[in-house]
């Protein structure tokens, strides 16, 4: 073959490299395009829910009615009336007729109902309004919330965990769960977008402070709950038996568990609708005992490494203090010079000049979680560098981070460099990667 390829004219042996070429080429971009599209895959179709708009009114629900009347209309009305009168009674409230109640209603939700010719039987929910209905239940419409505490909805069934990565009842329970009156301050991601990729049920289990903080920040949340549901069904269409779990934070601790069950698949929605109240309730309790405060590790004012890691930097620096004075001892000892019994003091700093605190755009690799955490961590350890923090993140692509260094962008390139890490400077923008 080579002697076939040597006797073959230079004319015909360039054309055969170019065509070499050209398939190589060509192989590259059809497998660039494929990795493009099963990244889109990941984050592509209709897997978001919005959660509804949080009221400060009064919810109460659960309430069952089965009135007749003259007709169905009647017999709606009066299942109406009923249930505001109970709901009414269960907050406390003072008697008062049906006319004045009514008045402070703000709307009455359907939960279940089933209609006959002269009957009406429901399950109804009745909201009032809180600047009206208020002031006849004192003091207990007033109290102070949660810091935001960001929802990570867990679904486990047939073996699987589920979280954002498609529309599901136990997302859409949380979701629609008007959540105005609680005393949690809750902030629930609607799973579109890159919901999916940040949040997941492998997130509840990383130990990782930069990581969580970083998913933190982007929700403007000051901590995490994880409510978790396992479904365990009979057989297809039969009973089905919940057990419930109320974990937070980012080590995962648990809170409290309950089960509950139903008949059929058809009410599965209804029991997730009454897991989300118990919730709550676990939650609020959980806040009311001083279990939900927020995890400091989780927000240390933008210093360049966490606590932990700061007291293990500052330990390092002592020993090699002792180490350096340890080796002047000894220098002098050779130098025929007698040894001091004095401790020696650090020399006088002479003042300077403080340089100017500046920020700057960094992209970096981010392939995976770890690379980010290790990414993140050396750049704050680098000398001059006052913060550094995410503003986009893309698995598997380039991230960006914003970084406070007492210096120009100049010299930040330089002290990266020193770090081990290879360096594109731009304008006002510098590229990282190892």
């Amino acid at each position: 073959m080579a002697h076939m390829i040597a006797s073959l004219p230079p004319a015909r042996i360039t054309f055969s490299r170019a065509i070499v070429r050209i398939g190589l080429v060509l192989a590259a971009l059809l497998l660039a395009i494929l990795a493009a599209r099963a990244l889109f895959a990941q984050v592509e179709g209709e897997r978001g829910i919005a959660a509804v708009v949080s009221s400060s009114d009064i919810d109460v629900g659960g309430i069952e009615v089965n009135e007749t009347g003259d007709s169905i209309e009647d017999a709606r009305q009066a299942g109406y009336r009923k249930a505001q009168r109970e709901a009414w009674a269960k907050l406390g409230g003072p008697s008062m007729p049906d006319a004045q109640l009514q008045g402070m209603v703000s709307a009455v939700v359907i939960e279940q109902e089933r209609l006959g010719a002269n009957r009406y039987v429901a399950t109804l929910g009745v909201i009032f309004d809180r600047a009206r209905a208020g002031r006849f239940l004192g003091g207990n419409t007033r109290r102070t919330q949660s810091a935001p505490m960001m929802l990570v909805p867990v679904t486990i069934s047939g073996g699987s965990e589920l979280v954002y990565e498609k529309r599901n009842p136990w997302q859409r329970a949380w979701a629609e769960y008007q959540a105005g009156s609680s005393r949690i301050n809750y902030v629930r991601p609607s799973g579109a977008g890159s919901d999916s990729l940040l949040i997941n049920y492998g997130q509840t289990g990383r130990r990782s402070r930069l990581w969580w903080r970083n998913i933190l920040d982007q929700f403007e949340a000051a901590d995490v709950l994880v409510p978790i549901a396992k479904l365990e069904h009979q057989y297809p269409g039969g009973p089905v038996t919940g057990t419930f779990t109320a974990r937070y934070g980012p080590d995962n601790t648990y809170l409290d568990s309950f089960k509950l069950s139903v008949e059929s698949d058809t009410a599965v929605p209804q029991m997730l609708t009454a897991a989300v109240k118990r919730f709550d309730t676990i939650f609020e309790q959980a806040l009311a005992d001083g279990k939900l405060k927020p995890d400091s590790s989780l927000n240390y004012g933008g210093a360049s490494a966490a606590p932990a890691l700061q007291r293990l930097i500052e330990l390092g620096r002592a020993a090699k203090a002792r180490e350096d004075a340890a080796a002047a001892a000894a220098r002098a000892g050779e130098a025929g010079e007698a040894p001091s019994s004095e401790v020696p003091t650090a020399p006088t700093p002479t003042p300077t000049v403080a340089a100017v605190v500046s920020n700057f755009v960094v992209q970096f690799a981010s392939p995976d979680a770890g690379t980010i955490d290790a990414t993140l961590a050396a750049v704050r350890a680098t000398p001059g560098v006052r913060g550094a923090a995410t503003s986009s993140l893309a698995i598997g692509g380039t991230s960006v981070m914003n970084v406070s260094y007492n210096g120009d962008i100049g010299a930040l390139a330089a002290a990266l460099r020193a770090r081990g890490f290879t360096v594109n400077q731009g304008a006002n923008a510098l590229a990282i990667r190892r």
